[in-house]
């Protein structure tokens, strides 16, 4: 399991935390679940992120695979909204188009323009943080990242603020179209 966090500051994306939990094949499957909840846990406590994004299952054709993938993001969904905090899916193609601007992009790709936009040193250590760093920048790029409301302290979605000023523009240009 991939796991990535990023800060961003007037439109710098600053890399926190990259990396992938290795989970042991010889653990039974409740153990490995416990592993993936106490590091989302862990990683909400220390950095106290304002949204959460995961990549969306895919439809394979093993079951048996997608049943434990499936268990594995709902252990990491439930871990975050636990910790008080919203959570977004993206699908794995959506992810791509945000990063590379091809959908089918392969994991080389992704890196590579990953590598471009954050300007890391390092490769991290596999694709599994990789693809987790791409589905944090593909939530920022989409808007998703809420920003501080200054008179409330509360998170706010900049898309949603400008949908609504808008509106209140409307209305009070036109009082008449109302009723």
């Amino acid at each position: 399991m991939g796991y990535g966090v990023i800060a961003v500051t007037a439109g710098v994306i600053q890399v926190l935390e990259v990396d992938a939990l290795k989970l042991p094949v010889k653990e039974d499957s409740y153990v490995r679940l416990q592993l993936i909840h106490e590091k989302v846990t862990e990683l909400v406590k220390v950095h106290r992120p304002h949204t959460f994004a995961i990549e969306a299952p895919f439809f394979g054709k093993n079951v048996q695979s997608m049943l434990k993938l499936g268990r594995a993001q709902g252990v990491a969904i439930a871990a975050a909204m636990s910790g008080g905090i919203p959570v977004t899916e993206y699908s794995p193609k959506r992810v791509k188009q945000a990063i590379t601007g091809n959908g089918n992009a392969d994991k080389e790709q992704v890196w590579q323009m990953l590598h471009r936009i954050v300007k890391m040193e390092e490769s991290p250590k596999s694709f599994d943080a990789t693809d987790a760093l791409a589905v944090a920048i593909c939530h920022y790029f989409s808007d998703g990242i809420p920003q501080a409301n200054r008179s409330t302290g509360r998170a706010r979605n900049p898309r949603k603020a400008k949908a609504a000023s808008a509106w209140d523009a409307f209305i009070a240009q036109n009082p008449g179209r109302l009723g």
